[in-house]
């Protein structure tokens, strides 16, 4: 057996040791301030000229600790990523969404490869590695690789400036982490201040982000926004969201300058959560302009070869996207959904229904699919025919862990 085949099954063995161990009651837990998450994705695919489909297993195991002493305290999340394919040079870590958290850019080296051979992938990296010193509850200031999240809308968040969710991701739980300095104030219980300077080094070329923003409270309206220089260029933004009766209105919106033209960027959307047969739906509606995206079908190979989209700044390619969730509980323990994400530019579409059993309050299990619709004629003329008619379609089941 080779060397990689005795880490993999080594690896498979601790993880189903941990899986099946019995719980630790709270007040025996030997370290307090250790935590973990597992999560195992059985899925089938569909080939396509990008992926020889077939069945796969995409496989995350996230180690979290976050020590303190006094006003100095730690956050460390070491992480090992595993993605095994049937059919030989399948890709199925970047297939599921959320089962591989989304790297490039970081100014630390803080990831390695173990192996890399034609059925299998196994990687491993370090997604938090920060040191934050607190004066009370005025100002704290963290240095080193750590989650920054500005969205006020909930699945389309263009004014997010570092690493957004993708939309389509049915396992959105970390945020992944970037190389950054950040100095926070809280100037009131209702409002923040924040200044941060990213460092980031891409296959474009090295950048500097430096950008201050503020969160605060007006008239029942959270409102917010940033200044300041972002990948080498000026950008502002700003947010609000607030309530209408049962409904939340969001809606955030980014100005940038990117090789001396004005982009704009922007989403409106629109949630709530309402009584239907006496259990509850959840409804989400949103609307985004992505200056950065394709105007038609045929600009789209032109976006994924865009330098916004290999910084990992675009969660769609087309310029006019909208985004539909329901969430339907059915019982306590088990809820259904739909996504659809809709390009108004090239008439494509992206359907994940699925559904979710929570086995316990540790354990969640999922089942779904990704349906694309649209035009998926793929030629060397036309590499990419809509944005979402070429995503083959994926059935997965998950199994997710915490403990």
């Amino acid at each position: 057996m080779s060397r990689a085949r005795r880490l993999a099954a080594l690896f498979l063995c601790f993880v189903l040791a941990v899986v099946a161990a019995p719980p630790v009651a709270e007040a025996q837990t030997p370290l307090p301030w250790l935590s973990a998450y597992y999560l195992n994705v059985p899925l089938w695919s569909d080939a396509d000229p990008f992926n020889p489909g077939g069945f796969g297993d995409v496989q995350r195991l996230r180690l979290m600790v976050d020590p303190s002493l006094g006003p100095v305290s730690a956050e460390i999340a070491y992480e090992h990523l595993f993605s095994w394919s049937a059919e030989a040079g399948g890709t199925f870590g970047g297939s599921v969404p959320g089962a591989v958290t989304p790297g490039g850019g970081e100014w630390l080296d803080l990831q390695w490869v173990i192996s890399d051979a034609e059925h299998m992938r196994w990687a491993h990296r370090f997604d938090r590695l920060n040191v934050s010193v607190s004066a009370g509850d005025v100002l704290e200031a963290t240095v080193g690789r750590q989650a920054i999240s500005w969205a006020t809308t909930l699945l389309l968040t263009p004014t997010d400036p570092y690493k957004p969710f993708d939309p389509s991701d049915p396992f959105r739980v970390y945020r992944a982490g970037v190389d950054a300095a950040r100095v926070s104030i809280f100037p009131g219980p209702l409002s923040q201040a924040d200044i941060v300077i990213r460092p980031a080094d891409f296959s474009t070329g090295e950048t500097l982000s430096v950008l201050g923003r503020y969160r605060g409270v007006l008239a029942a309206w959270e409102i917010s926004g940033y200044a300041g220089v972002l990948y080498d260029e000026p950008a502002l933004s700003l947010a609000a969201t607030g309530g209408i009766g049962q409904a939340a209105l969001r809606g955030e919106v980014q100005f940038r300058e990117e090789e001396n033209e004005l982009v704009v960027r922007g989403t409106v959307g629109i949630d709530a959560r309402v009584d239907a047969f006496g259990h509850d739906l959840y409804l989400v509606l949103e609307y985004q302009h992505e200056g950065f995206g394709a105007s038609n079908a045929g600009e789209l190979f032109e976006v994924v070869t865009s330098t916004p989209f290999a910084r990992g700044e675009l969660q769609v390619l087309s310029a006019d996207v909208t985004a539909w969730q329901a969430v339907y509980q059915l019982h306590p323990l088990v809820e259904t959904q739909l996504l659809v994400l809709w390009s108004l530019n090239d008439w494509s579409a992206l359907f994940t229904p699925g559904a979710s059993y929570s086995v316990s309050n540790e354990i969640t299990a999922q089942a779904g699919l990704f349906l694309g619709v649209g035009a998926d004629n793929i030629t060397p003329d036309d590499p990419l025919p809509s944005e979402y008619g070429i995503v083959p379609t994926t059935a997965f089941v998950s199994l997710s862990v915490f403990f």
